[in-house]
């Protein structure tokens, strides 16, 4: 079973000299993470618990939608195709808060296409602290599952989806309204510079673990919490270009991060076994390299103990950064891409 990406890292202090600490202080940088982002944090489904009792079994399948709620965050999932709707966080204190302490819808929804198929079998669940996983199968090697952990902030869900054929799946996520997509300035400021605490020079690094190159970065910001920073993190996914979204940005590098993404919708084609994760605070402004490509029993990743450079983001998004327009029907009948 993969774990839920999580690292921890240690205080912004010990960041390689090569990044300005204007970058990454003040209130445009989100907290170091955190044990204590999750303190108190366990999630009630489906009449059981992750504090004291605990719970790991099977429960039956309800006919509709049902809610994942936790202290911290919340959100629903529909029982024949473990689509999410209405992910958000609770506004509940904690000290690696986002949110300003009032609750803050991200997701609308975040919907996988199994092109036919459904779940069927009895819901595996299983509940400990403040993590979650809960899985379901169906017919034709048709399987889902779901881990979360409820947090503050840091790598707090994803979603995995496999099919007995092999191939890819299609999600579509669509944030809520007060959120949107954006292309972070203070990356994009930083375009090819190599850093980390391994860089020995920000022009030719060399690359490595720990000396990444900046490349442009999407962020997920939100008009009720400017606060909440959240980033998506496929693992084995490709997204879906939508050709009439995305500002022009000048990009020296010819990477594609930002281009053809709407504001509020982004289509990724996940490979079977792969996960689509979603990472807030620090996690979603580290300068880090790809995720490695994996798809059976993988495994957590290491710690970077703050050996990684963190950018931060604006403390207010300006609307040249922000994607536009915020949807598109394009890309969402495209091709799936291979396996």
């Amino acid at each position: 079973m993969r774990s839920l990406r999580s690292k921890h890292l240690a205080a912004l202090a010990v960041l390689t000299a090569a990044v300005p600490l204007a970058a990454i202080i003040g209130p445009t940088a989100a907290v170091a993470a955190s044990s204590k982002f999750c303190d108190g944090g366990s999630y009630t489904v489906l009449g059981k618990t992750g504090t004291k009792d605990r719970f790991r079994g099977t429960v039956a399948a309800p006919a509709g939608r049902f809610t994942v709620q936790g202290k911290y965050t919340r959100f629903d999932i529909d029982p024949a195709t473990f689509a999410i709707y209405d992910y958000a966080f609770t506004g509940a204190a904690n000290v690696g808060d986002m949110t300003g302490r009032k609750p803050a819808a991200v997701y609308a929804s975040k919907v996988p296409d199994h092109r036919g198929l459904a779940l069927t079998s009895t819901i595996s669940l299983e509940l400990r602290d403040e993590g979650l996983t809960v899985s379901r199968t169906g017919a034709n090697g048709l399987s889902m599952k779901i881990q979360a952990k409820d947090c503050a902030q840091g790598g707090i869900f994803q979603m995995e989806p496999s099919r007995g054929d092999g191939t890819r799946t299609r999600i579509v996520h669509t944030l809520a309204d007060t959120t949107f997509y954006y292309d972070n300035p203070q990356f994009r400021a930083r375009l090819g510079a190599w850093l980390g605490s391994a860089c020995t020079s920000e022009q030719t690094g060399p690359a490595s673990t720990f000396c990444v190159r900046v490349s442009p970065r999407v962020n997920i910001g939100s008009t009720v919490a400017p606060a909440l920073v959240l980033r998506d993190s496929p693992q084995v996914g490709t997204r879906i270009p939508q050709a009439s979204c995305g500002p022009d940005f000048t990009n020296p590098l010819g990477l594609t991060e930002t281009k053809d993404q709407c504001g509020a919708t982004s289509i990724w084609d996940v490979a079977s076994g792969g996960r689509m994760g979603m990472v807030t605070g620090e996690d979603a402004t580290e300068v880090a390299n790809p995720p490695t490509t994996c798809t059976t029993d993988c495994q957590a990743e290491n710690g970077v103990n703050g050996r990684l450079a963190t950018l931060g983001f604006p403390a207010v998004v300006a609307p040249a950064s922000r994607l536009t327009p915020r949807t598109s029907t394009e890309g969402l009948t495209a091709p799936l891409t291979a396996p």
